[in-house]
């Protein structure tokens, strides 16, 4: 879908599902840095909390039914912020609207649901793409064309983790399995997404174990899958109480290891380092600033819509981080999402 008319450019004009605690960082602050997108409507369920919303983000239209939403003729894309129980039907109705999706990560309770969204955008012919906003930064591209351009030898670890505590409570959606809670489903779908992308295919899960809470949620997993050529990964994501904010990499060959500080975010700052036989080799030291993760994410996505960009991360990637999450619960002994 293009939208433009002759020679003038029209506004890209986003309806935003869920007032999402996220929503502000990820998509408001992108969407104010550029003239060519707006969000036009929110909506939530609850009225107050909509409105409360759009008032503080001058946004005009609000909507306390998603349909409704995803229906007005002032919006042309969908984000997507809600909880991944939402992701399946929301995402289906507005690629069956023709309205493209960016849709947060995970992009569905289990790769069932994922499959059914990747079959109707490829139906559709509608972009559909899962917001892994860390993809889209230079940062992490470098390590990426490190990894795969044979600096380090031959592949044969991989260590990745990513922490962050989320205490538990009734309304804290993390922790409620039938909303898609789990450390797995909301952090450590990152360093699984990592290491797919920077092997560049897909893993057996050789063994998982899981610290539970209440109701199957698991509150910190380990992991450990194995890519084609031997190459062996370590994963391990906590949101357990007391549990240090932590993101990092580590990719070992046989001549050297790479390692990367805040994959995550290095709009917030990072380092990255080749160590081999001698000292070891900064790639880059960058402090706090710069264009973030979710503006590059943003501006990708509407390459893609406006300009027939091929997407990054396809629906098909999103079905297979979906495979692997499924397959490291079931080897922890614990039930898939919506299942």
């Amino acid at each position: 879908m293009h939208w433009f008319h002759g020679d003038k450019f029209k506004m890209v004009r986003i309806g935003c599902l869920g007032a999402a605690k996220i929503t502000p960082t990820s998509l408001i602050a992108p969407v104010r840095a550029r003239n060519d997108i707006e969000i036009t409507a929110i909506a939530a369920r609850d009225l107050v909390r909509a409105s409360k919303f759009a008032e503080t983000h001058s946004i005009r239209g609000v909507e306390t039914d998603y349909g409704r939403l995803i229906e007005r003729n002032d919006v042309d894309m969908i984000y997507n912020a809600l909880p991944p129980h939402r992701h399946e039907d929301l995402t289906i109705l507005a690629l069956k609207a023709g309205k493209p999706v960016l849709c947060e990560k995970p992009i569905a309770l289990n790769a069932a649901a994922a499959q059914r969204m990747a079959d109707v955008a490829d139906e559709t012919g509608t972009v559909l793409m899962e917001a892994f906003h860390y993809r889209f930064h230079p940062a992490f591209q470098q390590m990426k064309d490190i990894v795969c351009g044979g600096d380090l030898g031959r592949l044969r670890t991989l260590k990745a983790h990513f922490s962050v505590e989320v205490p538990d409570s009734e309304t804290e959606l993390r922790h409620l399995f039938e909303l898609g809670g789990g450390a797995l489903m909301d952090l450590g779908c990152y360093p699984v997404h990592w290491a797919r992308t920077l092997l560049d295919g897909e893993a057996e899960i050789v063994s998982a174990s899981a610290q539970t809470g209440r109701d199957q949620i698991d509150l910190t997993m380990e992991a450990e899958l194995i890519f084609d050529g031997g190459v062996r990964a370590h994963i391990r994501t906590s949101m357990a109480r007391g549990a240090e904010r932590a993101a990092g990499l580590k990719v070992e060959g046989s001549d050297a290891s790479l390692i990367m500080q805040n994959p995550i975010a290095p709009h917030r700052g990072y380092r990255t380092e080749i160590h081999g036989a001698g000292d070891p080799i900064v790639v880059a030291d960058a402090p706090e600033g710069g264009p973030t993760t979710y503006d590059y994410q943003l501006g990708h996505f509407l390459d893609c819509i406006t300009q027939g960009a091929p997407p990054i991360l396809t629906p098909s990637d999103g079905v297979a981080n979906m495979v692997a999450i499924d397959a490291i619960y079931e080897k922890a002994g614990l039930k898939p999402r919506g299942t």
